[in-house]
């Protein structure tokens, strides 16, 4: 079944502002075969949070936190260029 997504729009537009990241493309991620996740216990407060970390369909390596609502149902919270760091990261996981 595929991912449903949702955000807060005034968030998207901030988002978008600050960090030059569409949450539209932000969905594109999870789209990455090699995108890898992993919990965000450092912004967890009240409800489970992740990150993906992989390609955008426009071949931006970003950073996504993000919530899921149910099996299908994705909540975007901010998303963003991934660091140098958090590139060499991901390219070490998946062995590049």
């Amino acid at each position: 079944m595929p991912l449903v997504f949702e955000w807060d729009s005034r968030k998207a537009k901030s988002n978008l502002r600050k960090h030059g990241v569409s949450f539209d493309e932000a969905c594109t991620v999870f789209d990455d075969t090699r995108a890898t996740i992993f919990p965000d216990e450092d912004h967890s407060n009240g409800e489970e949070r992740e990150i993906i970390v992989g390609y955008s369909i426009l071949d931006r390596m970003l950073l996504v936190s993000f919530t899921e609502r149910a099996m299908d149902r994705v909540r975007i919270i901010s998303a963003r260029e991934a660091t140098r760091r958090e590139q060499k990261d991901y390219e070490e996981s998946i062995g590049s």
